[in-house]
């Protein structure tokens, strides 16, 4: 069998990530080119994304930020063109980008409900339009989609979010299906609690939220961002190479709960 060298195992490819600038993406963007890859990092805010590029820069790393928003899709296939055309290339598509708040069903507004579904489940396919058709024509490429367990189990308070992330992994299934004897793998990681500053501010603004969220995890911790990137990165990778269509949960046993009734032997 043959042994993957991971430290360089994205060297001359080239990634793109969506919401890069900061949290998860940003992190990912860090492991696709500490392993040396090339990644593009993709959003709203110039001045985040930089940050971002700084970071692997000072690491001895390659990127470029490119600002671009996901609900715009001929913006999309500009910026996601102009990747492939300055790169010669597009090997991968992680589509992190996306907006939540908690807000019960008979509170959400339209423009609210809007703001969420054309974040992540519109500018999800947008993305994936626009690099897939690279992929397909080069016959290779991987796609990752961050979404949530509510996706399938619900959640109160994340009907928008949690439709819109249930369309993306059926998106991703689907996509998955059609595009596999093409070369073009699609899979989704779904995070459970993970410290960054967003999703903190967000969903457990408060000690008291923060500690009920914690209590819902049988492992009894947040995840880090670099744990969740390592997680992407083998989906990414040749590691992965015969899996598509699939959800990678990485989220300490939250969806699965706790046990109900006491246990004796436990301590």
């Amino acid at each position: 069998m043959k042994i993957l060298d991971t430290t360089t195992e994205f060297a001359d490819q080239v990634a793109v990530v969506t919401g890069g600038g900061s949290g998860i993406g940003q992190a990912i963007a860090l492991r696709w080119a500490a392993a040396g890859g090339t990644v593009a990092v993709l959003g709203r805010r110039k001045d985040a994304l930089e940050a971002t590029v700084n970071r692997i820069a000072e690491a001895g790393g390659t990127a470029e930020a490119v600002v671009c928003d996901v609900r715009d899709h001929a913006g999309v296939a500009e910026a996601i063109d102009g990747v492939a055309n300055r790169h010669g290339r597009i090997d991968a598509l992680v589509n992190n980008a996306a907006g939540n708040f908690i807000a019960q069903a008979e509170d959400l507004s339209p423009n609210g409900w809007k703001a969420v579904t054309d974040i992540v489940l519109n500018g999800t396919f947008y993305c994936t339009h626009a690099a897939g058709r690279h992929m397909l024509a080069a016959g290779r490429g991987a796609v990752v989609n961050v979404v949530a367990s509510y996706a399938w189990h619900g959640h109160p308070g994340t009907v928008h979010s949690a439709a819109a992330k249930g369309g993306v992994v059926a998106m991703t299934r689907t996509l998955a299906v059609e595009w596999a004897a093409r070369g073009v793998r699609l899979n989704c990681i779904a995070p459970g609690p993970t410290e960054t500053e967003g999703a903190g501010a967000a969903l457990w603004p408060t000690p008291d939220a923060r500690q009920g969220v914690l209590s819902s995890v049988p492992m009894a911790r947040f995840a880090s961002t670099d744990e969740i990137a390592e997680s992407a990165a083998f989906l990414l990778s040749d590691r992965a190479a015969y899996v598509t269509g699939d959800v990678l949960v990485a989220d300490g046993g939250q969806w699965l709960g706790k046990a109900i009734y006491t246990d004796p032997r436990a301590r």
